[in-house]
Protein backbone atom coordinates (compact mmCIF):
# COMPACT_ATOMS: atom_id res chain seq x y z
CA UNK A 1 0.00 0.00 0.00
CA UNK A 2 1.22 3.43 -1.44
CA UNK A 3 2.35 5.80 1.98
CA UNK A 4 -0.22 8.62 2.55
CA UNK A 5 0.82 12.49 2.73
CA UNK A 6 -0.67 15.83 2.72
CA UNK A 7 0.38 18.66 0.90
CA UNK A 8 -1.03 21.24 2.59
CA UNK A 9 -1.78 24.97 1.50
CA UNK A 10 -1.99 28.08 4.00
CA UNK A 11 -3.57 30.13 1.47
CA UNK A 12 -2.87 33.78 2.48
CA UNK A 13 -1.06 36.72 0.47
CA UNK A 14 1.87 38.22 0.75
CA UNK A 15 -0.12 41.10 2.66
CA UNK A 16 -0.80 38.46 5.10
CA UNK A 17 2.99 37.66 6.58
CA UNK A 18 4.30 38.84 9.72
CA UNK A 19 7.43 40.37 7.92
CA UNK A 20 5.18 42.61 5.32
CA UNK A 21 3.27 43.76 7.92
CA UNK A 22 5.88 44.58 9.77
CA UNK A 23 7.97 46.07 7.15
CA UNK A 24 8.51 50.15 6.38
CA UNK A 25 7.91 49.78 3.18
CA UNK A 26 4.94 48.62 0.52
CA UNK A 27 4.26 47.40 -2.90
CA UNK A 28 1.44 47.71 -4.74
CA UNK A 29 -1.44 45.21 -4.47
CA UNK A 30 0.09 42.54 -1.90
CA UNK A 31 -3.16 41.10 -1.16
CA UNK A 32 -3.07 39.56 -4.79
CA UNK A 33 0.29 38.01 -4.46
CA UNK A 34 -0.04 34.93 -3.71
CA UNK A 35 -3.79 34.13 -4.60
CA UNK A 36 -2.77 35.14 -7.97
CA UNK A 37 -0.92 31.65 -7.71
CA UNK A 38 -4.13 29.35 -7.45
CA UNK A 39 -4.96 27.86 -11.26
CA UNK A 40 -0.70 27.04 -11.86
CA UNK A 41 -1.22 25.53 -8.61
CA UNK A 42 -4.76 23.65 -9.09
CA UNK A 43 -2.94 22.53 -12.37
CA UNK A 44 -0.02 21.00 -10.91
CA UNK A 45 -2.32 18.83 -8.43
CA UNK A 46 -4.26 18.13 -10.79
CA UNK A 47 -1.17 16.79 -12.74
CA UNK A 48 -0.17 14.53 -10.42
CA UNK A 49 -3.68 13.18 -9.07
CA UNK A 50 -3.26 15.09 -5.80
CA UNK A 51 -5.45 16.38 -3.64
CA UNK A 52 -5.14 19.37 -0.75
CA UNK A 53 -6.21 21.15 2.12
CA UNK A 54 -6.56 24.55 1.64
CA UNK A 55 -6.26 26.54 5.04
CA UNK A 56 -7.50 30.11 3.53
CA UNK A 57 -8.04 33.48 4.95
CA UNK A 58 -11.32 34.07 4.85
CA UNK A 59 -11.02 37.66 3.80
CA UNK A 60 -8.96 36.12 0.96
CA UNK A 61 -12.28 34.19 0.25
CA UNK A 62 -14.64 37.18 0.12
CA UNK A 63 -11.93 39.16 -2.52
CA UNK A 64 -11.27 35.97 -4.83
CA UNK A 65 -14.47 33.49 -3.87
CA UNK A 66 -14.31 31.94 -7.60
CA UNK A 67 -10.59 30.68 -6.53
CA UNK A 68 -11.85 28.88 -3.43
CA UNK A 69 -14.75 27.52 -5.08
CA UNK A 70 -12.26 26.53 -7.86
CA UNK A 71 -10.33 24.89 -5.95
CA UNK A 72 -13.27 22.81 -4.13
CA UNK A 73 -14.73 21.92 -7.28
CA UNK A 74 -11.83 20.01 -8.13
CA UNK A 75 -11.97 17.74 -4.55
CA UNK A 76 -9.99 19.63 -2.69
CA UNK A 77 -10.87 20.47 1.21
CA UNK A 78 -11.19 24.00 2.14
CA UNK A 79 -10.03 24.63 5.72
CA UNK A 80 -9.63 27.73 7.95
CA UNK A 81 -7.22 29.88 8.88
CA UNK A 82 -8.88 32.44 10.52
CA UNK A 83 -10.51 35.69 8.79
CA UNK A 84 -7.57 38.12 8.72
CA UNK A 85 -4.22 35.66 9.89
CA UNK A 86 -3.85 37.50 13.02
CA UNK A 87 -1.29 36.14 16.13
CA UNK A 88 -4.47 34.71 18.18
CA UNK A 89 -2.08 34.80 21.21
CA UNK A 90 -2.21 38.57 21.27
CA UNK A 91 -6.13 38.55 20.64
CA UNK A 92 -8.71 38.47 23.74
CA UNK A 93 -10.85 35.90 23.85
CA UNK A 94 -13.93 37.68 22.10
CA UNK A 95 -11.30 38.19 18.96
CA UNK A 96 -10.33 34.72 18.84
CA UNK A 97 -13.14 33.55 18.62
CA UNK A 98 -14.74 35.95 16.10
CA UNK A 99 -11.98 34.41 13.64
CA UNK A 100 -13.16 31.13 14.24
CA UNK A 101 -16.43 31.37 14.09
CA UNK A 102 -16.15 34.15 11.37
CA UNK A 103 -13.70 32.94 9.05
CA UNK A 104 -15.85 29.02 8.95
CA UNK A 105 -19.36 31.01 8.27
CA UNK A 106 -17.94 32.55 5.35
CA UNK A 107 -15.86 29.48 3.91
CA UNK A 108 -18.98 27.68 4.33
CA UNK A 109 -21.16 30.38 2.66
CA UNK A 110 -18.69 30.75 -0.26
CA UNK A 111 -17.86 26.92 -1.14
CA UNK A 112 -21.88 25.60 0.04
CA UNK A 113 -19.43 22.95 1.61
CA UNK A 114 -18.99 21.98 5.59
CA UNK A 115 -15.83 23.21 6.93
CA UNK A 116 -14.07 21.24 9.70
CA UNK A 117 -10.07 21.83 10.14
CA UNK A 118 -8.35 24.58 11.34
CA UNK A 119 -4.64 26.34 11.51
CA UNK A 120 -3.32 29.02 13.19
CA UNK A 121 -1.27 31.40 12.07
CA UNK A 122 2.08 30.90 12.89
CA UNK A 123 0.81 27.87 14.62
CA UNK A 124 0.41 30.62 17.57
CA UNK A 125 -2.77 29.45 19.88
CA UNK A 126 -3.64 30.34 23.41
CA UNK A 127 -4.93 27.95 26.13
CA UNK A 128 -8.70 27.96 25.24
CA UNK A 129 -8.04 26.89 21.54
CA UNK A 130 -9.59 23.69 21.37
CA UNK A 131 -12.71 24.70 23.38
CA UNK A 132 -13.05 27.81 21.06
CA UNK A 133 -12.89 25.27 18.16
CA UNK A 134 -15.21 22.78 19.15
CA UNK A 135 -17.64 25.46 20.62
CA UNK A 136 -17.31 26.91 16.72
CA UNK A 137 -18.01 23.43 15.09
CA UNK A 138 -14.63 22.55 14.21
CA UNK A 139 -13.52 18.25 14.10
CA UNK A 140 -9.63 19.05 14.11
CA UNK A 141 -7.07 21.73 13.91
CA UNK A 142 -3.16 21.49 12.50
CA UNK A 143 -2.03 24.03 14.90
CA UNK A 144 0.70 22.22 16.19
CA UNK A 145 4.30 22.32 15.67
CA UNK A 146 6.14 19.68 17.57
CA UNK A 147 9.23 20.65 16.95
CA UNK A 148 12.31 21.83 18.81
CA UNK A 149 12.00 25.64 20.39
CA UNK A 150 13.37 27.76 17.54
CA UNK A 151 13.91 31.91 19.43
CA UNK A 152 11.85 34.10 17.40
CA UNK A 153 9.45 31.23 15.97
CA UNK A 154 7.76 28.54 18.01
CA UNK A 155 8.36 25.19 19.53
CA UNK A 156 9.88 23.18 22.09
CA UNK A 157 5.94 22.62 23.92
CA UNK A 158 4.88 19.67 21.98
CA UNK A 159 6.04 16.10 20.98
CA UNK A 160 2.90 14.40 19.73
CA UNK A 161 3.46 13.32 15.72
CA UNK A 162 0.22 11.85 14.94
CA UNK A 163 -2.92 12.32 15.02
CA UNK A 164 -4.39 12.35 18.45
CA UNK A 165 -7.25 13.59 20.36
CA UNK A 166 -7.20 17.60 21.88
CA UNK A 167 -7.93 15.74 25.31
CA UNK A 168 -4.80 14.06 25.31
CA UNK A 169 -3.00 17.41 24.63
CA UNK A 170 -4.56 19.61 27.54
CA UNK A 171 -6.77 18.71 30.15
CA UNK A 172 -9.99 19.89 29.86
CA UNK A 173 -9.78 20.00 25.98
CA UNK A 174 -12.64 18.56 24.01
CA UNK A 175 -12.44 14.85 22.85
CA UNK A 176 -14.61 16.21 20.10
CA UNK A 177 -10.96 17.99 18.67
CA UNK A 178 -8.40 15.70 17.10
CA UNK A 179 -4.67 17.56 16.81
CA UNK A 180 -2.84 16.57 13.23
CA UNK A 181 0.58 18.13 13.54
CA UNK A 182 2.37 19.20 11.35
CA UNK A 183 5.49 16.49 10.25
CA UNK A 184 9.24 17.83 11.54
CA UNK A 185 12.35 15.61 10.65
CA UNK A 186 12.86 12.57 13.06
CA UNK A 187 15.91 13.45 15.44
CA UNK A 188 16.92 16.89 13.94
CA UNK A 189 13.32 18.45 15.40
CA UNK A 190 12.77 20.90 12.60
CA UNK A 191 9.51 21.08 10.38
CA UNK A 192 10.19 19.58 6.79
CA UNK A 193 8.54 22.21 4.59
CA UNK A 194 7.49 26.32 5.62
CA UNK A 195 10.38 28.44 5.87
CA UNK A 196 12.71 24.58 6.02
CA UNK A 197 12.32 23.47 2.53
CA UNK A 198 13.62 26.79 1.53
CA UNK A 199 16.87 26.45 3.90
CA UNK A 200 17.66 23.25 3.67
CA UNK A 201 16.42 21.63 0.42
CA UNK A 202 13.71 19.85 -1.33
CA UNK A 203 16.08 16.56 -0.67
CA UNK A 204 15.68 17.32 3.29
CA UNK A 205 12.13 17.38 2.64
CA UNK A 206 11.66 14.09 1.07
CA UNK A 207 14.34 12.37 3.34
CA UNK A 208 11.80 13.45 6.78
CA UNK A 209 9.22 12.19 4.46
CA UNK A 210 10.43 8.78 4.27
CA UNK A 211 11.70 8.29 7.73
CA UNK A 212 7.92 9.10 9.34
CA UNK A 213 6.29 6.75 6.16
CA UNK A 214 8.53 3.60 8.06
CA UNK A 215 7.67 4.99 11.67
CA UNK A 216 3.54 4.47 9.92
CA UNK A 217 3.56 8.41 10.32
CA UNK A 218 1.68 10.33 7.57
CA UNK A 219 3.67 13.41 6.85
CA UNK A 220 1.75 16.40 6.64
CA UNK A 221 3.55 19.12 4.91
CA UNK A 222 2.43 22.91 3.73
CA UNK A 223 3.47 25.83 0.93
CA UNK A 224 2.32 29.38 1.00
CA UNK A 225 1.17 30.70 -2.31
CA UNK A 226 3.05 33.76 -2.06
CA UNK A 227 6.33 31.41 -1.61
CA UNK A 228 5.66 30.50 -5.34
CA UNK A 229 5.14 34.13 -6.42
CA UNK A 230 8.11 36.42 -7.69
CA UNK A 231 8.58 38.45 -4.63
CA UNK A 232 8.81 42.47 -5.04
CA UNK A 233 11.49 43.84 -3.31
CA UNK A 234 10.15 45.25 -0.04
CA UNK A 235 12.11 47.60 2.18
CA UNK A 236 12.32 46.16 6.15
CA UNK A 237 10.62 42.63 4.69
CA UNK A 238 13.89 40.38 5.77
CA UNK A 239 16.26 38.86 3.38
CA UNK A 240 14.99 35.26 4.34
CA UNK A 241 11.68 35.81 3.03
CA UNK A 242 13.41 35.77 -0.42
CA UNK A 243 15.36 32.53 -0.35
CA UNK A 244 14.21 30.21 -2.87
CA UNK A 245 10.83 31.51 -3.75
CA UNK A 246 9.31 31.91 -7.16
CA UNK A 247 10.64 29.02 -9.61
CA UNK A 248 12.39 27.23 -7.40
CA UNK A 249 9.63 26.57 -5.10
CA UNK A 250 7.39 25.51 -8.08
CA UNK A 251 10.25 23.32 -8.97
CA UNK A 252 10.35 21.36 -5.27
CA UNK A 253 6.45 21.08 -5.20
CA UNK A 254 6.59 19.09 -8.19
CA UNK A 255 9.70 17.11 -6.65
CA UNK A 256 7.64 16.33 -3.58
CA UNK A 257 4.66 15.74 -5.58
CA UNK A 258 6.10 13.17 -7.52
CA UNK A 259 7.75 11.34 -5.09
CA UNK A 260 6.23 7.93 -4.21
CA UNK A 261 3.72 8.98 -1.40
CA UNK A 262 -0.73 9.04 -2.22
CA UNK A 263 -1.46 13.00 -1.53
CA UNK A 264 -4.90 13.27 0.39
CA UNK A 265 -6.47 16.07 2.47
CA UNK A 266 -6.16 16.53 6.03
CA UNK A 267 -9.66 15.44 7.07
CA UNK A 268 -8.87 11.98 5.11
CA UNK A 269 -5.89 11.39 7.59
CA UNK A 270 -7.94 12.62 10.28
CA UNK A 271 -10.94 10.35 9.41
CA UNK A 272 -8.23 7.10 9.65
CA UNK A 273 -7.35 7.33 13.21
CA UNK A 274 -11.04 7.61 13.91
Amino acid sequence: MTARAVLSVDFESFAHTPAYRSASGTTSDPEDIGPDQTERLLETFETHDATSTFFVVSEVAQRHPDRIVAAADRGHEIASHTHTHPLLIDRTVAERREELTRSRQILESVTDASVTGFRAPAFDFGADHFELLADAGYQYDSSVAPCRSIPGWYGGEWSVREPTPASELRANAPDSVTELPIAVMPGLGLPLTGTWIRFFGVHYTLLGMKLLARRGIAPVLYVHPWELADLPPVEGVPRRVYVRTGEWMWRAVERILQSDFEFVTARNVVEETE
